[in-house]
């Protein structure tokens, strides 16, 4: 009847961007990232066949609007798989800031599709479960798989679901990410909604496969920093198209352009420093193990708070012990 699972969020490697389907949420292209930890998200799910109506809540607040229609559409995707139609109770918490850009909404789904799953008792496997969290966000799906996923395009459940990347050990247990604060509101669901409104967005189409083949190459031969630069030059190509779509998005902050050029100067130096964006403000620099400190440094010098984050797992789902209510 309840159940707690907890996911990690995601980065964009090669990111998606626009929605060829805004309710199934399928994607234009095929999308790659890497999940982030510790940062997580825990959400417990308990199903109250007896309750009035269901009841959703993140980090102790209440959630209506466009935030339940989301939380929902996961929630029936499960109900209708299971076979029943209890309503539920819904409590989730993050562990990192959200709506800054380090993709809470990706830890947010693949944590309440799975254990809203595990509550009542459907027994899939992960790549399923993507297509379940997919509905809430797309970026949820890679959440679910863990470490380096790709979300695969299609226009049914078949085909559009993630699939985990083999990585070598040594780049997962190597790479790191400096994630720099910069707390700017953002709206990613705008953004996509219009992104095929922009006209970037076709000759980002046309030159995105490449990168999606360049990165899986990279990861499958555990080229950290040939990785790492793809995602940089990916960031700029997203940044392109939101920037010069009908509402003209920008969500640089000065000081995220203050942490590009900070991360260029370390490349000059000799460190492996390559930064990566998001919808939002905030940046992931991406580098090795032996760069953190360096890295770390040269970001708090921008006036910008840092978290450094590794390489995290796929949701799961936990003991019983750790439920939030």
């Amino acid at each position: 009847m309840k159940a707690t699972a907890r996911a990690h969020p995601i980065q964009g490697l090669v990111k998606y961007h626009g929605m060829r389907d805004a309710e199934a949420r399928y994607p234009y292209h095929d999308s790659i990232s890497v999940c982030t930890a510790p940062s997580n998200t825990t959400t417990t799910v308990a199903r109250r066949p007896d309750a009035d109506g269901d009841e959703y809540a993140i980090d102790g607040e209440t959630v209506t609007g466009r935030g339940a229609e989301r939380v929902r559409a996961v929630l029936d995707e499960v109900r209708e798989r299971a076979g029943r139609d209890d309503t539920v109770r819904v409590e989730s918490e993050n562990s990192f800031p959200t709506n800054v850009g380090f993709g809470s909404s990706s830890s947010g789904f693949a944590a309440l599709a799975v254990a809203a799953a595990a509550a009542f008792d459907l027994e899939v496997s992960h790549p399923e479960l993507s297509t379940i969290a997919r509905r809430g966000s797309s970026s949820a799906a890679r959440a679910v798989t863990g470490a380096y996923s790709d979300l695969r395009a299609g226009v049914n459940d078949a085909d559009c679901r993630s699939v985990r990347l083999d990585a070598p050990s040594a780049l997962e247990s190597d790479h790191r990410v400096v994630a720099a604060l910069v707390p700017a509101y953002k709206e990613t669901e705008r953004a996509h909604e219009e992104a095929a409104e922009s006209h970037m967005f076709d000759a980002r189409l046309a030159h995105v496969h490449d990168q999606l083949v360049d990165a899986r190459d990279a990861v499958h031969a555990g080229d950290a920093e040939r990785l790492f630069e793809i995602a940089e030059r990916d960031s700029l190509s997203l940044a392109a198209t939101t920037m010069t779509g009908p509402s003209a998005w920008v969500y640089w902050q000065p000081e995220t352009i203050a942490v590009f050029n900070a991360v260029r100067e370390l490349r000059e130096d000799g460190v492996p420093a390559y930064f990566s964006v998001d919808t939002g403000a905030s940046v992931y620099v991406n580098t090795t193990a032996d760069h953190v400190e360096a890295v770390e440094a040269a970001v708090a010098d921008c006036g910008v708070e840092t978290r450094t984050w590794s390489v995290g797992g796929p949701a799961r789902v936990l003991d019983s012990s750790e439920a939030l209510f």
